[in-house]
């Protein structure tokens, strides 16, 4: 329990007069392993939100979205997560692989319900199961060092209509992001998806921006 609050968490509690509470919360909801309850929620998931922070204390968090089961529960003290094509910042993994501290936020919109886990995570490249996720660049292996479920008071209730065309699938194309269409991103592309490009067919980066705002399908 004192290890899981810090002297400015102790501060705010004493300030508002949550501290017997945050204790009770402690004593009763934060674990340092996933129960089956836990492990089921998780391996129902296709999405999170991942925090990560860099070497300078510089926080950001992302959404992660992917397959049901986009991240595996390994055993009760292990999760792990694919590393897909992104913008090409690394900007999460870069974060993760400087200071290893990650937390996992999932949360259900329709039931509502959501669930933390917070832990210390490396790239796991010679994961035996990368298999399982086409298109995977490398693993994401996270130790939990703490999880718990959190009240769903103020998840607002939403419906799932469809999964991402982008969501990599075996044996299926997955088509290029819009961006990768912008004719002034293809000399900084890789070359197969410069080409790719150049075979569907460019936009400018207006048209891309407009697509955005505009919530076109193929954005």
């Amino acid at each position: 329990m004192e290890a899981f609050y810090s002297d400015s968490h102790r501060e705010l509690q004493d300030e508002f007069g949550t501290r017997a509470l945050a204790d009770r919360l402690a004593e009763h909801i934060i674990a340092d392993r996933l129960d089956d309850g836990a492990r089921a929620f998780i391996s129902a998931q296709d999405l999170f939100f991942l925090a990560t922070v860099d070497a300078g204390g510089q926080p950001t968090v992302s959404y992660k979205g992917g397959p049901v089961g986009v991240v595996r529960v390994v055993d009760e003290t292990t999760v792990a997560f694919p590393v897909y094509d992104g913008n090409g910042m690394f900007l999460s993994i870069g974060n993760l692989q400087a200071t290893h501290k990650v937390g996992l936020l999932f949360i259900s919109f329709e039931s509502p319900m959501r669930m933390r886990v917070q832990g210390l995570a490396s790239i796991w490249r010679d994961c035996p199961f990368i298999g399982d996720y086409p298109e995977a660049k490398c693993m994401v292996r996270v130790d939990v060092t703490s999880t718990w479920m959190n009240c769903p008071r103020y998840i607002h209730r939403y419906q799932r209509l469809s999964t991402s065309r982008y969501v990599p699938q075996a044996e299926k194309i997955t088509p290029l992001a819009g961006w990768q269409h912008v004719e002034e991103m293809q000399d900084v592309l890789p070359a197969d998806i410069a080409g790719r490009a150049r075979e569907e067919g460019y936009i400018t980066e207006e048209e891309w921006i407009g697509r955005v705002q505009a919530g076109h399908p193929e954005a």
